[in-house]
């Protein structure tokens, strides 16, 4: 149903509550700045169920069902009997109250507005609208076809029946919502965006791009940084990275990282998977491959031989998890289950750990900081702990102790 980029949804639906497959009972409008735009997303369902049928897995009839159900359309106008509507435009706080502003214009006055920003604050762009407590963060993970997870986030004045509408709609959908308290970032990807950033620093370290894929899987993780860095946009990557350094200053983002992006995006034009170039080449046949000019854009090149290789892994997994523990200092994951089970759903953290948590906790909180400690005085603060994890160290708690069922302790 979903086109990554497209400015909103409608959704129309009977029964929120029920179980039935999404393209059983939902009508989409789907609306974008122009009809051949909105055709284009449209097709992207198409091919999306072509490739279905292509394995088996799906009827013709199911295609055509399922398209049947889509509008795509220009006008605003169309969202007149909208019960709930997504937005999911670029990374830009301008261009989304634009459209938060069409979409009021135009839909009825008990809609449910949702946003799939990746980490812009629901409760800032909850400002946009004259009824705050029907505003309601639903963000989805790319590819939208294939990934499991949903944030639904709840910003500081989102009612329950805009919660309930979000955690309803996700579950129609087969997919597993969880339940976050507002931040930047939320929860799954302010974890993730430190799985890539150790990446790209490791990379200007001169860190071969290779060993940072190849060790990252050895870690654990499905996919390579680099890789999952092409899948969700380059560019995007970028406007996050400009978003934040405008909302929190300079100092909130990494130069090392920024300087990487903006070569890759600016000055080469390489945007990830959805224009074929990123880190990856993506040629029309046979497998990607890394970009053979990538060691151009490193100032430094480490020997290999030379590289501990089991602290780059340890690298992967500590700056995700100790992340986690942060998100519950800060009280975006009050339920330690939700935060093992959004790590290894929404991005796929090291699924034999159990998930981020449940990995401090398999190591023992005890030894976890004295590990982040160690990376930290090597390099850099980002992997130092939070307060509440060496508190909790200190009086050997666990997480799942502390916030939730279990009586498991650390060593």
């Amino acid at each position: 149903f979903f086109y990554k980029q497209k400015t909103a949804y409608e959704i129309y639906q009977c029964d929120w509550s029920s179980d039935v497959c999404s393209a059983d009972l939902m009508n989409v409008v789907l609306i974008d700045q122009d009809q051949a735009s909105a055709d284009k997303g449209k097709a992207l369902s198409h091919k999306l169920m072509s490739d279905q049928i292509m394995k088996g897995r799906a009827r013709s009839a199911d295609r055509d069902a399922l398209l049947a159900r889509i509008n795509a359309s220009s006008d605003y106008a169309d969202l007149a009997q909208a019960d709930l509507v997504i937005e999911a435009v670029f990374e830009d706080r301008s261009i989304k109250a634009d459209v938060i502003a069409k979409i009021l214009a135009a839909a009825k006055p008990d809609v449910i507005i949702a946003s799939n920003t990746s980490t812009l604050p629901i409760t800032s762009l909850a400002h946009n609208s004259s009824k705050p407590e029907q505003f309601v963060g639903i963000h989805f993970f790319s590819p939208v076809e294939r990934m499991m997870l949903v944030e639904v986030i709840k910003g500081e004045k989102t009612g329950t029946a805009a919660i309930a509408c979000a955690m309803d709609y996700v579950r129609a959908l087969r997919k597993t919502p969880i339940l976050v308290n507002d931040s930047r970032g939320f929860f799954a990807n302010r974890c993730v965006l430190n799985y890539l950033l150790e990446a790209h620093l490791m990379f200007s370290e001169g860190v071969p791009a290779a060993m940072i894929e190849n060790l990252a899987r050895q870690a654990g993780m499905p996919v390579g940084p680099l890789a999952l860095n092409d899948e969700v946009a380059l560019d995007l990557g970028w406007k996050i990275l400009q978003a934040t350094k405008k909302d929190l200053g300079a100092h909130a983002i990494n130069p090392a990282q920024e300087r990487l992006i903006d070569a890759l995006v600016n000055q080469h034009q390489r945007w990830g998977r959805k224009n074929g170039k990123g880190f990856y080449d993506y040629p029309e046949k046979g497998p990607k491959r890394l970009w053979q000019g990538l060691s151009q854009l490193q100032d430094k090149k480490l020997d290999a031989d030379l590289i501990d290789r089991n602290e780059i892994k340890q690298r992967f997994l500590v700056t995700q998890a100790v992340e986690a523990a942060r998100t519950i200092e800060d009280g975006v994951i009050t339920d330690p289950r939700e935060a093992d089970v959004g790590s290894i759903l929404g991005f796929g953290f090291a699924p034999f750990t159990g998930g981020a948590l449940s990995y401090i906790e398999g190591m023992g909180l005890t030894r976890f900081v004295a590990l982040c400690d160690q990376l930290a005085e090597k390099h850099g603060a980002r992997f130092t702990p939070p307060p509440l994890l060496r508190e909790m160290a200190s009086r050997n708690e666990t997480f799942y102790g502390r916030f939730g069922a279990g009586t498991k302790s650390s060593s």
